[in-house]
């Protein structure tokens, strides 16, 4: 079976985040760009891959993989010669999830119904991650002291959470609070990130010419 990486990729979209990954991977990969603005997300070819019609999606010995963060995770134990995610048997693996998904069901929700200005729903309990304070509060809590979320470590939970981070300051939707600044700007220093943020870049320029 082929180990190949097949990835369904729009360069504004949720898959700039696996871009990133892959490059930090640095293995070899795919892509197969989707054109959102035609509408090709919704075509039964990209249906057959992901019925819910969205990216970014991979396909790897045959398994499609989709939702943002469990690409994440996949990608790290599937390649761990990279080390981007602690052994099963390493007691940060359990810090390492804890953050990776806190970014996913916390973080993101968050800061897309502050960006949306949606009311406050008044039991908190019923909302996923409580309340935007709280959340940016621990999120704050989680790359302190850093210089990464697993200290001098480096890992797929940061590809993502600072993605989310940078995601909250371009659209205003997260308060650029110093400390969450700081470790974005260490993050997006990688070599991956310029590279996989230059591609994207010159995708997204392309598609736009062609129409």
């Amino acid at each position: 079976m082929s180990d190949s990486i097949v990835f369904y990729y729009n360069p504004m979209s949720r898959a700039r985040i696996v871009h990133w990954m892959l490059e930090e991977l640095g293995v070899p990969y795919e892509m197969r760009l989707v054109n959102l603005e035609k509408g090709e997300q919704k075509k039964p070819e990209f249906l057959a891959v992901n019925p819910m019609g969205k990216i970014p999606a991979i396909v790897h010995r045959g398994v499609v993989v989709t939702e943002t963060a469990a690409i994440c995770a996949y990608l790290a134990d599937a390649f761990p010669q990279a080390g981007l995610a602690p052994a099963l048997d390493d007691p940060q693996r359990g810090t390492y999830f804890r953050w990776l998904f806190f970014a996913a069901g916390c973080v993101e929700p968050a800061v897309l119904d502050r960006l949306f200005s949606r009311p406050p729903i008044e039991r908190r309990m019923a909302v996923g991650y409580g309340s935007y304070e709280d959340t940016v509060n621990t999120l704050e809590k989680a790359v302190t002291p850093g210089p990464y979320i697993l200290g001098e470590r480096f890992s797929a939970a940061d590809v993502y959470i600072a993605s989310q981070i940078g995601y909250g300051f371009l659209t205003k939707g997260l308060e650029p609070r110093p400390t969450l600044q700081a470790y974005l700007a260490r993050c997006t220093e990688r070599p991956a990130c310029k590279r996989f943020t230059a591609e994207a870049e010159r995708i997204a320029a392309e598609m736009k010419a062609n129409g």
